[in-house]
């Protein structure tokens, strides 16, 4: 089984998130994580929810879906190629002595401190799940106090890399 990345584009409207959520525990399948969050067109959001599952739950997911009412459109961005972050706050135990190694690991993490008490250190770190696990993973010696992720946020990538084929464009010479 293998973990699946899918956006969606729903209508912003109260219990949509809801009847998505429902769907998927009305059908027994997990939500790996969710993030929910209003477009650059306020009646849309966008959802990306990360599962697990063979090809076959994977494709009964996403026409179920797509039956859906407020939802406009389901892509599984697994194969394609994609963008995704993750956000974690991370509130770290620490003393005068341990302070600038946790320090030291934020900064190779290119994360940032974002609070700052006699006893604890709160960290930002964004990036890949797998960058952010691995920051969690160092900082765990030092006592993790409190700890709040966002799930994963993803959109398929505009430019692939590959050159336009300009000659059947209309620029002026």
């Amino acid at each position: 089984m293998q973990q699946h990345t899918i956006s969606l584009l729903v209508e912003n409207k109260f219990g949509v998130q809801a009847r998505i959520a429902n769907l998927f525990s009305g059908k027994g399948y997990n939500m790996d994580s969710i993030c929910v969050a209003e477009t650059e067109n306020p009646e849309l959001s966008r959802m990306t929810i990360v599962t697990t599952g063979d090809d076959m739950v994977i494709e009964q997911i996403i026409k179920q879906l797509n039956r859906l009412i407020n939802v406009l459109k389901v892509v599984d961005l697994t194969f394609e190629d994609h963008i995704n972050r993750e956000l974690a706050l991370i509130k770290i135990n620490c003393t005068a002595t341990t302070r600038s190694s946790i320090i030291q690991i934020a900064d190779i993490f290119q994360a940032k401190i974002v609070d700052i008490s006699p006893k604890t250190l709160t960290i930002e770190v964004t990036g890949g799940h797998s960058k952010v696990q691995a920051c969690i993973n160092m900082l765990q010696p030092f006592g993790i106090k409190e700890m709040a992720r966002t799930g994963i946020v993803a959109l398929r990538r505009e430019y692939t890399g590959r050159s336009p084929d300009w000659s059947s464009s209309k620029i002026p010479a």
